[in-house]
């Protein structure tokens, strides 16, 4: 029998908000996700000991963190658990090595599972070790960040969504960072978001909180589609965020033809070879559907599928359209009026080149990996 990644069975109770949750995390990426006040960023600090509940328990791959009738309460440090903010939190008098490098040489030889070296390589920090943590990008502090959190070989992973502050253009990046450590060093992570794109491009499992209690977990593309849940997400400017590999790049047309789950698109042209690995963007809104073959159009990228899910979210509606890779469409009310859409529809999706967005490229290059 598998153990869980984390059962935590906790009420805490603040003057005007009360956190009152029992879930059990069964996967290696979970995002907590809801509405600002939900509840999300307390039940991560009660796991991570920042926090302490008024009673239940805790338990984190089979060992008991907090019981409240027992007594028992493991200090943060204790708990082996790495914790990226929102904010990089970096030491200032450091520079990139010696802040990646801190949390390693505090941490027991014995415990020690990951390799320095290894983050270096993992997130392309190689060249800046030497470098002040003020020079720094947005995305690289972070990927700093990222990587002096694992250099503690932590047993768990907790992100409170590190990518709030950063730019559109780095976002894709980090992304590819996160899946990087699932596949690499198999590091479990819960992830604090209230961002869609970025829990269908990480997480595994989502549990939705409102108002300090759970009301839905399970696989994002079941979760999302809830009518009760679609009601709270911020769907915002919502965006494909998608894992992608160059196929090849033709600088005569200025452009990349790239691979996204087995379907080409053409993008604007991209500083990288055939084989390298990146993410790109696709908004919801840039994305034409259609019943009916297009032709004599000049957009590059024309995709048959067909609507698995349509939901209603405020003045417009989203649907999932599997195009051998699933991909987020915002309609209008009158779109799916005027074309009867419904769930098995079959359609054409038009995206535009230029609305494929390399996200990594902005960051400051790919990478084959």
């Amino acid at each position: 029998m598998t153990v869980p990644v984390a059962h935590i069975a906790v009420t805490k109770r603040f003057s005007q908000f009360t956190l009152d949750c029992d879930v059990t995390f069964e996967t290696g990426a979970t995002s907590v996700f809801g509405p600002s006040g939900s509840g999300k960023t307390t039940l991560l600090n009660c796991i991570a000991g920042l926090t302490r509940p008024d009673s239940g328990q805790i338990t984190v791959m089979g060992t008991t963190l907090f019981s409240a009738s027992e007594r028992k309460v493991v200090p943060p440090e204790k708990r082996r658990f790495g914790y990226v903010f929102q904010s990089s939190a970096l030491f200032p008098n450091m520079n990139v090595r010696k802040n990646i490098l801190y949390g390693y040489h505090l941490t027991p030889e014995g415990q020690r599972t990951t390799d320095p070296e290894q983050l270096f390589e993992l997130f392309d920090l190689t060249r800046l070790l030497d470098r002040s943590v003020d020079t720094l990008s947005g995305g690289e502090r972070q990927r700093v960040a990222l990587a002096r959190a694992l250099a503690t070989s932590p047993r768990l992973l907790l992100l409170d969504e590190p990518l709030a502050s950063l730019d559109v253009s780095f976002k894709g990046a980090i992304i590819r960072y996160l899946k990087r450590v699932r596949q690499e060093l198999e590091t479990p992570m819960i992830y604090v978001s209230h961002s869609v794109s970025e829990v269908v491009a990480l997480a595994d499992e989502i549990l939705v909180l409102s108002e300090g209690r759970p009301v839905a977990q399970g696989p994002p593309s079941e979760v999302l589609v809830r009518p009760d849940v679609g009601t709270m997400a911020d769907y915002g400017a919502l965006e494909n965020l998608l894992d992608a590999t160059v196929v090849e790049r033709r600088s005569e047309q200025g452009l990349s033809v790239i691979d996204v789950g087995g379907v080409e698109l053409a993008a604007p042209e991209i500083d990288a070879g055939p084989g390298d690995l990146l993410t790109v963007s696709v908004r919801a809104g840039d994305i034409i559907l259609t019943l009916d073959v297009p032709t004599r159009i000049s957009a590059q990228n024309i995709l048959p599928g067909r609507i698995e899910a349509i939901h209603a979210q405020g003045p417009r509606v989203i649907a999932h359209v599997d195009v051998g890779t699933v991909l987020v469409v915002e309609l209008t009310p009158r779109a799916i009026s005027d074309l009867a859409l419904r769930e098995g529809t079959q359609v054409y999706l038009i995206v535009k080149s230029n609305s494929v967005l390399a996200l990594d490229a902005l960051d400051g290059g790919s990478g084959n990996r």
